[in-house]
């Protein structure tokens, strides 16, 4: 940074006005970090701006004066990519939080990046549609955010990833130019389609500032089986044999000890009363009677063939929920614990095997820590969580997972496999990521941020957000 403290919070008041620039202790923690709990937040300065032409100001301001700059969106991100560790300026988005449009022969909302998740969810509702990416965080998260990590979440099996449902995006590159990026078309074939390029891109070529979201219809009486597997592999086998019969929603699974601590946190009931290693969580469209025959017939079956042990099936709404609940609320309640979190994922074909070596190595490797595992392996991404002991510093148990990581995404690796399924990158994962990329990728990525933010400073890291170190 080439100005004062004092000189530039003087020329961010001229930009955004007097009452959203921030610099008390408190706004500094708040908006200089995210749910990862591996950083400290020291940013210079928080700023809200409102529209799309403060953010030009604010990025035109850094390229003058070399200020480092970090997006930030609801800060529920795990892997440390809305960290302002290092005197950076957060550019937060809550105040660009409107919905500016709605075409209904289009299906398509027009929406500002800092658009609570549930909040479209709701709209999509009230026009009779259905926005389909939902994740634990969907009450806090942002759709910027979403977008720049690709956000996944419980619904993958049947609607994809955030990528999917973005039809066109307004942003503004690390080097203050507003791009108006597909300006939602269904079919558009005039070379590069760079609304892919900053989807997932975690920030670092340069700020979102308005999507166009499609919507589609809503499911038909969502209704959810909870299984009890007592091997980790044979939930496979449940997912072949649903998946082959029902259109599912979501496949999900989590352990008993990811259970347990959910029924004594949140006061829920167990599913039934057979206690089991494992669950599988299984929705599908209740279209028809003959679908629920079908779900009682697979569920017969899969007991017959010693795959699952009990199970429970919703029968209503409220009911569904229910059972959502017991899979939905493990993130929160463990994060009490200050768990180290491997989000990780391989072809649904190799979960069986990698799951099995995984499970080997952390059990052996980690033998007085707890170990909770969940995630959508109908996708093939599973959440690995290792829980910190109470009377353990964190910095110790964060330097002690570290020291297992490599191995374990090693294991990715040789199963052609990711070290960040929908979390991204950021900070937590940056040391990994040649266990997903190639050399030459990495490189490429390296070449692509020169372009799209010209004031990097260096080239020896890959993703931090934009103005910072690529």
């Amino acid at each position: 940074m080439n100005c004062s403290k004092s000189e530039l919070l003087e020329k961010l008041v001229e930009i955004v006005g007097a009452g959203w620039v921030k610099t008390d202790a408190d706004d500094l923690q708040n908006y200089g970090k995210d749910w990862t709990k591996a950083y400290s937040a020291n940013p210079v300065a928080i700023v809200l701006p409102s529209d799309t032409q403060e953010v030009i100001a604010l990025v035109q301001l850094a390229n003058l004066h070399e200020i480092a700059l970090v997006p930030s969106g609801g800060r529920t991100g795990l892997s440390g990519g809305a960290v302002a560790s290092n005197e950076e300026l957060v550019v937060a988005f809550d105040r660009m939080n409107k919905i500016l449009g709605f075409n209904p022969a289009d299906r398509q909302v027009i929406c500002e990046p800092g658009v609570v998740t549930e909040q479209l969810q709701q709209y999509a509702e009230t026009e009779g549609l259905f926005y389909p990416v939902d994740f634990a965080s969907s009450g806090s998260s942002q759709l910027g955010g979403n977008v720049s990590t690709n956000a996944g979440g419980i619904k993958v099996i049947r609607y994809g990833m955030t990528r999917e449902w973005v039809k066109g995006m307004k942003v503004v590159t690390g080097g203050g130019e507003l791009l108006d990026l597909n300006r939602g078309l269904s079919k558009n074939a005039t070379g590069y389609d760079f609304r892919h390029l900053f989807t997932g891109a975690e920030g670092t070529l340069g700020f979102i500032v308005e999507l166009t979201v499609a919507l589609t219809n809503k499911p038909k009486d969502p209704t959810v089986l909870v299984l009890g597997v007592e091997k980790m592999e044979l939930i496979m086998q449940v997912l072949q044999a649903f998946q082959d019969k029902l259109d599912l929603t979501a496949f999900e699974f989590f352990s008993e000890k990811a259970l347990k601590h959910v029924i004594e946190e949140k006061q829920l009931q167990r599913p039934f009363d057979t206690e089991s290693d494992f669950y599988a969580l299984v929705e599908f469209e209740n279209h028809s009677e003959q679908d629920m025959e079908t779900a009682m017939h697979l569920f017969e079956t899969c007991v017959e063939e010693g795959w699952i042990l009990d199970g429970a099936i919703s029968q209503n709404s409220t009911q569904a929920n229910n059972l959502w609940r017991l899979r939905e609320d493990i993130s929160e309640t463990i994060s009490k614990f200050t768990p180290y979190k491997n989000d990780i994922s391989v072809k649904v074909s190799k979960v069986p095997e990698f799951l099995l070596e995984v499970d080997s190595l952390v059990t052996s490797a980690y033998p007085d820590f707890e170990i909770i595992w969940f995630g959508h392996i109908g996708d093939g991404n599973i959440h690995l969580n290792i829980l910190k002991p109470e009377a353990l510093a964190a910095e110790t148990f964060f330097e002690e997972c570290a020291k297992v990581s490599h191995l374990v995404f090693e294991i990715v690796e040789k199963h052609g496999g990711s070290i960040s399924a929908e979390h991204g990158v950021g900070l937590l994962k940056k040391p990994f990521l040649h266990y997903s990329r190639s050399a030459a990728e990495i490189a490429y990525m390296k070449s692509i941020k020169k372009i799209f933010d010209p004031k990097t400073v260096s080239y020896t890291h890959l993703t931090l957000p934009t103005n910072r170190e690529v």
